[in-house]
């Protein structure tokens, strides 16, 4: 939203929490900085200062609020040019990129397939600050979740929220917040459960929690996920720093609040923001579903709250889309979870009874023979077609993350063999959080709109822009 200071008061003097994650205030009579939805009073017109996001307000001097603790915030959801390029550089900054490679923003742009200079030039207009700037916040607000929330030593903090080390980590905690970081353990209870860790992610409501679960259970994968009427739980490798990070995490629903509880098994506690980034795409948490549903129209009405699954890794999403191509959901199960069998590892489960073996990295799968796989009862061409995407992923032709190119991915995907325009706008959709995405060519698409022919439904799906994957699950959810 533009920031026009009378607007942002009076959405202050609300509490509205459709504006919670759209700005932050900072208060100068305090050197505080709040969300909008923040229960402490009102404070004066003249002593406030609205910014785009928690890094601009913390770069002019303000220290984050105690109580409504801007860290936990719900993100912004964009989907034109620049802010999609800003998001898709944040997602690749929480996932850890600024941390685990030596070419800094540099890096950072190549992968994204910019230059440096176009990178801060967005990241200022987004944020009003630079991405090392906005990476550095990022980093400080989950160490001070982490030390309020969990009982990890404060080595562990440190090095989980991304800093090289300790001494930085004391300095720069110090410097931004006034206090030193031993100050907060003093002062907070550790919650934190015996044996995991406990985070909560904030989402817009409202949010159609028992339609995500029902659609996670129907595709879930025996040993890697588990889905109850009231949890997903699944397993993780996140590499990074040059070590593999292996475990489990656990996703609920928060009762009477607009948050998804998150436990993490200790395995994970260095690449948290991976696991964080990765829950807040998989569950969709930066939608805002009153934009969706005021283009959706009355497609919407029945649910509003409806998201768009995201995924956990994009060359497992890729894969599962291979596997299922023309065969039912339940087939498709059944071939993937012989696959996790016979090429996934085990992993020490977060529950006794949760899910205890991996995915199949991409490395597992390229340069076999199709025939191994054909062997599990794949078809020979899908057997050739998983082959070949996990080859293009190895050798860095085909990056599948939300941060990636999406029309580049598109193109790359269909050059596959046997991968077109349905798989490929699939993994658009899911594996690269593409809001626009759209199957032209799915049999329950072209029978909900009452279409024979593609072309048709293309130009049917133009009234729903730029959110026609939401229109897809609608369309989806109301055929079953």
């Amino acid at each position: 939203m533009p920031l026009d200071a009378d607007s942002c008061y009076r959405a202050l003097q609300a509490h509205d929490p459709r504006f919670d994650g759209k700005f932050f205030v900072g208060v100068s009579s305090t050197g505080i900085y709040c969300r909008p939805v923040c229960t402490v009073r009102s404070p004066r017109r003249e002593n406030c200062h609205f910014f785009a996001s928690a890094a601009a307000a913390e770069v002019e001097g303000y220290r984050p609020c105690m109580r409504c603790r801007p860290e936990l915030a719900p993100g912004n959801a964009g989907v034109d040019a620049t802010a999609r390029l800003a998001q898709a550089a944040v997602s690749l900054i929480e996932n850890g990129i600024l941390d685990d490679e030596d070419g800094g923003v540099e890096g950072l742009a190549a992968r994204m397939g910019v230059t440096s200079r176009h990178l801060r030039r967005i990241f200022d207009a987004e944020f009003g600050v630079s991405p090392v700037e906005y990476a550095q916040t990022q980093r400080l607000l989950l160490a001070k979740r982490l030390l309020t929330d969990t009982a990890l030593p404060m080595t562990e903090v440190a090095l989980a929220s991304g800093f090289a080390s300790v001494r930085r980590f004391n300095a720069l905690f110090k410097d931004r917040y006034r206090m030193p970081p031993g100050r907060l353990r003093k002062e907070g209870t550790a919650r934190a459960l015996p044996g995991r860790l406990a985070f909560e992610l904030a989402y817009r409501p409202p949010y159609d929690w028992a339609s995500m679960l029902s659609f996670l259970g129907a595709r879930a994968i025996a040993g890697v996920e588990d889905v109850t009427p009231d949890a997903y739980r699944r397993t993780l490798a996140i590499a990074q720093r040059g070590a593999v990070h292996i475990g489990g995490i656990e996703v609920r629903r928060v009762p009477r609040k607009a948050a998804l509880a998150v436990a993490v098994s200790p395995a994970l506690a260095r690449v948290v923001p991976a696991v964080l980034a990765r829950v807040k795409h998989a569950f969709d948490l930066t939608c805002d579903p009153a934009v969706v549903a005021a283009a959706l129209g009355g497609l919407a009405n029945g649910h509003p709250g409806l998201r768009v699954p995201g995924a956990f890794d994009g060359f497992e999403l890729a894969a599962r889309a291979v596997v299922g191509q023309q065969i039912t959901v339940r087939g498709a199960r059944t071939l993937l979870g012989r696959l996790v069998h016979a090429f996934g590892g085990a992993v020490a489960p977060l529950y006794a009874d949760g899910p205890a073996r991996l995915f199949p990295a991409p490395s597992c799968i390229a340069g076999r023979s199709p025939t191994e796989l054909t062997r599990l009862g794949l078809t020979g061409a899908r057997a050739r077609s998983l082959v070949a995407l996990a080859e293009a992923v190895v050798n860095g032709e085909l990056e599948l993350s939300p941060g990636a190119d999406v029309d580049g991915a598109v193109r790359r995907l269909q050059a596959l063999p046997g991968i077109g325009p349905w798989t490929a706008q699939y993994v658009a959709m899911r594996a690269l959080g593409w809001p626009d995405a759209f199957p032209a060519n799915d049999l329950v698409v072209l029978k909900a709109l009452g279409e024979t022919r593609p072309a048709r439904a293309l130009i049917r799906s133009e009234a729903w822009r730029p959110w026609r994957a939401y229109a897809v699950l609608h369309l989806w959810r109301n055929a079953t």
